[in-house]
C-alpha cells in the first residue's frame, strides 16, 4: 500500500513532550519536502518539534505492540489511517461494542459509537489506548457500574 505524502495539515504520530506519550499530532511546519519540523498535539494542543516515536525515551518502556510512526529499519512515515488499516488487517479478533464496564486486552477490536472501529493497543487497569481510523484515543474500561 502506498503511503500518503507528508504535508502540513496531515496527522502523524509523534512523542508529545507535555503528555509524555506517543500521540496523534497535526503537522504545522515542514523543514523540507520529507522532514517534519513542527507538530501540534491533538490532545493537549501544544505546538512542538516533531519527535519520532521510535526514538523517544518513553517508547523504550512501551510494549512491542505500541504503534510506531516508522517501519522497522525504515524512515518511511505512515499516516494514522494507514497504521489503523495495517493493524486491522493483522487481527483476527471479532469486533465487540465498546462499553466502559467491559474489560479489554491488547489486540481486541472495538466498535465505538462516535469514533467507529478501533484496535486496542495498550491496556492499563482502568484505561485502554485505541487506534481509530483518524486518531488514537485513551478510553476508560473495566469500570464497575
Amino acid at each position: 500500500m502506498a503511503s500518503e505524502q507528508i504535508t502540513t495539515g496531515k496527522d502523524v504520530l509523534s512523542f508529545c513532550t507535555k503528555c509524555k506519550l506517543n500521540l496523534a499530532h497535526t503537522i504545522v511546519a515542514m523543514k523540507d519536502a520529507k522532514s517534519i519540523a513542527k507538530v501540534k498535539c491533538n490532545t493537549c494542543t501544544t505546538i512542538q518539534s516533531f519527535k519520532d516515536p521510535s526514538t523517544s525515551s518513553a517508547n523504550k518502556t512501551r510494549t512491542k505492540k505500541k504503534p510506531t510512526l516508522t517501519s522497522k529499519g525504515s524512515t518511511k512515515i505512515i499516516s494514522i489511517s494507514d497504521l489503523w488499516m495495517e493493524q486491522l488487517n493483522k487481527t483476527t479478533a471479532k469486533s465487540q461494542p465498546y462499553g466502559i464496564d467491559q474489560k479489554y486486552k491488547a489486540g481486541d477490536v472495538i466498535d465505538h459509537t462516535k469514533f467507529g472501529p478501533g484496535i486496542v493497543q495498550n491496556v492499563k487497569a482502568s484505561t485502554i489506548e485505541v487506534v481509530f481510523r483518524h486518531e488514537i484515543k485513551t478510553l476508560v474500561h473495566n469500570k464497575e457500574m
